[in-house]
């Protein structure tokens, strides 16, 4: 979110702010509009010496088709592990991997770990704090390198794509 002026320096999060706003007092009443907006613009004035300058989305397409392949990983992900949960003769193997980064930016590594994350049968840990590895929890480890070798093709190499980092 790139400083759009003095009065809205990220537009994107005061509209989300009102949003929120108006579906949780579940009204459009013109005092709760009122509100909603100088929270909106508020908010984010108050806040914007905390905030770390984002990485700006270079490919939107490549954001929504990597979005729509996360998607897609988590059916399927969902899928095994009911497989694997419910199958009597079937045994996980967890294990923790350490995932060497690439990537250095905060919001790049944070949108890795969080799908990692989202995807069923994984858990990711722990960041190092020189931002050198992810530590991952899996459920059913096969082979390490195939997953480490996964991850990045599927969603490490994605994400430096769509931001250019």
């Amino acid at each position: 979110m790139k400083s759009q002026g003095r009065l809205l320096p990220t537009p994107t999060l005061s509209l989300v702010l009102l949003v929120v706003w108006l579906l949780l007092v579940r009204s459009i009443a013109p005092g709760q509009l009122i509100l909603g907006a100088f929270l909106a613009v508020g908010i984010p004035l108050l806040t914007k010496g905390f905030w770390e300058p984002l990485p700006q989305v270079k490919h939107p397409l490549k954001l929504a088709w990597f979005v729509l392949k996360v998607l897609g990983d988590i059916v399927t992900a969902n899928i095994q592990v009911s497989l694997l949960i419910l199958s009597p003769k079937r045994e996980p193997h967890p294990g923790f991997i350490e995932y060497p980064l690439q990537v250095k930016d905060p919001l790049t590594i944070t949108l890795l770990a969080n799908t990692i994350t989202m995807t069923p049968g994984t858990v990711s840990s722990n960041i190092r704090l020189d931002r050198s590895s992810l530590l991952i929890h899996v459920l059913n480890m096969e082979d390490e390198q195939t997953l480490v070798r996964e991850i990045h093709e599927r969603y490490e190499r994605p994400l430096k794509e769509i931001f250019e980092c």
